[in-house]
């Protein structure tokens, strides 16, 4: 009897569950491109055509192993436009008993399939390290679900950078170490560029073009072996100075010395685990640093894991979470509108040109600005899900609701992650090239990040000042004279209604 076997755009790899667990002799795997999956949000350009070219070599890849592939095309006369529908027409043609699939990475396709009029059934994702049972078993009981003892626990679990049961070097955290400011030059020349299916290209085109982000140029690896190309390419060549400045930010280099292979982690092209264990390697044989290494790995093992953890365990309403009752709009200048910010015109132009920017763009730069002026969560979410290539639900919402805008309550983030202009100074270039000057606490070219900071905790007083965490903040405003503090709010109040009446800010 034939099984379909679902196999979706984030789940391109070979060792996924619903494939192991079928029999290639007889069942039919279904991949298709359909419009619901491509416009639930207005996805960037490039991330449809990264992924969709990657499905098509990836369904050639299943033909030659022996696999039957029904395979769907976007512009195919018969596309029902979803997952379910496509699922269906394939099951009729195929006189298929049911579906086999491995577990989706967004409640909305989790809720989608097992509402449909086909026997399913649904396997855990093993190419995770963590199993949700595991996650779960490790939060219960625990008052606050700190990243930290999570990450430890996957280190024993994997024996990445362990020295016995102690971790290597003596200490399990080496970040201390990764927050070097914006270095003068960058001798890592960057991701490899490879070449794209101009016929995907060309579709896309046509039918996203409208869509926030420049399609060309388009240079991402769109199989398992250019992945690992660009991964040994970046591990000989940019993992060396990676972990010293991985928070920096430059404006004229957009990459400094970052892997670039979460597009491929989380399309499933790369294995965690094999990453993590050949990065590690490198450190073995004395051809990188002990902080770099352990920074990225955390990255994986650690934080990866954690945040999937955190959006299964809180269930299909996280997304929808407000705690500081943010209502502000989006602002136009997440969607290209001109600012005067250097460092917001910088970061939101790499997005739009690149589908990526780094974890301190998204977290201390427009993610900063988004809590500090109340943006609705919801939509800064949709923004973030949309315009970057690597945003899959699972780890996009937790690091925008949880880590980056607080609307979760802590559960992530002990505290909200805010600062004023100092610390975009400190880790980058981009104030000397600003209309406005870091250096102003008040006045017309006050940095608007100084003026929003105070807002953002003369409005939440009551909630955060039995913060520990934050004590210090509220002492120093404190010490401040009423007319000083007058004056702040007044002018970032005056700038929010600037930015909310659409005038360039």
């Amino acid at each position: 009897m034939v099984r379909l076997v679902l196999v979706l755009g984030d789940q391109l790899s070979t060792n996924l569950s619903a494939l192991q667990k079928t029999d290639k002799t007889q069942d039919v795997v279904v991949m298709a491109e359909v419009t619901g999956e491509a416009t639930y949000v207005p996805h960037h350009p490039k991330k449809i055509a990264f992924t969709f070219m990657a499905m098509r070599k990836f369904a050639e890849k299943l033909r030659g192993q022996g696999w039957t592939v029904a395979y769907t095309q976007l512009d195919d006369a018969d596309n029902t436009g979803s997952i379910t529908g496509e699922l269906i027409r394939r099951a009729t043609e195929h006189d298929a008993t049911g579906v086999v699939y491995t577990e989706p990475g967004e409640w909305r396709l989790i809720e989608a399939l097992g509402d449909m009029p086909l026997k399913s059934h649904s396997l855990p994702d093993t190419r995770f390290i963590a199993t949700h049972q595991e996650f779960d078993g490790w939060a219960e009981g625990r008052k606050q679900l700190r990243m930290e003892y999570f990450y430890r626990d996957m280190r024993r679990k994997t024996g990445l950078l362990m020295d016995g049961d102690k971790p290597e070097g003596g200490k399990w955290n080496y970040d201390h170490d990764n927050r070097k400011p914006a270095p003068d030059q960058v001798d890592f020349a960057g991701p490899l560029k490879f070449a794209p299916d101009k016929d995907v290209l060309n579709l896309v085109d046509a039918r996203f073009g409208d869509n926030f982000g420049d399609l060309h140029p388009f240079w991402f690896a769109t199989d398992a072996e250019q992945a690992q190309e660009q991964l040994t390419h970046w591990i000989e060549g940019g993992l060396q100075k990676f972990g010293d400045f991985q928070d920096a930010m430059l404006n004229d280099n957009r990459f400094l010395y970052h892997s670039l292979i979460s597009f491929y982690l989380n399309a499933g092209l790369l294995d965690p685990l094999d990453v993590c264990q050949q990065v590690e390697a490198a450190y073995r044989a004395g051809q990188a640093p002990l902080n770099a290494v352990e920074g990225f790995i955390r990255q994986i093992i650690g934080w990866r894991e954690y945040v999937r953890g955190i959006y299964f365990r809180e269930g299909p309403d996280y997304t929808s979470r407000n705690a500081l009752g943010h209502d502000r709009k989006l602002p136009a200048m997440y969607w290209g509108a001109e600012t005067k910010m250097n460092c917001m015109a910088k970061a939101i132009g790499q997005t739009q040109a690149e589908a990526y920017a780094h974890h301190i763009q998204r977290l201390m730069v427009t993610g900063n600005f988004a809590l500090l002026s109340g943006i609705n969560p919801a939509e800064v979410h949709e923004w973030y899900l949309a315009v970057y290539a690597d945003a899959y639900e699972w780890v996009e919402a937790p690091n925008v609701i949880g880590m980056s805008q607080f609307a979760d309550d802590g559960i992530i983030a002990s505290k909200p992650y805010i600062s004023s202009g100092n610390y975009i100074h400190k880790m980058s270039d981009h104030c000397g090239a600003c209309a406005y000057r870091v250096q102003d606490k008040t006045g017309k070219d006050a940095c608007p990040f100084n003026l929003l900071y105070w807002h953002f905790l003369d409005r939440h007083r009551e909630r955060f000042k039995g913060n520990p965490r934050m004590g210090n903040m509220y002492r120093v405003w404190d010490r401040m004279d009423e007319e000083r503090r007058e004056t702040v709010l007044k002018e970032a109040s005056d700038f929010l209604d600037r930015m909310d009446a659409g005038k360039v800010v």
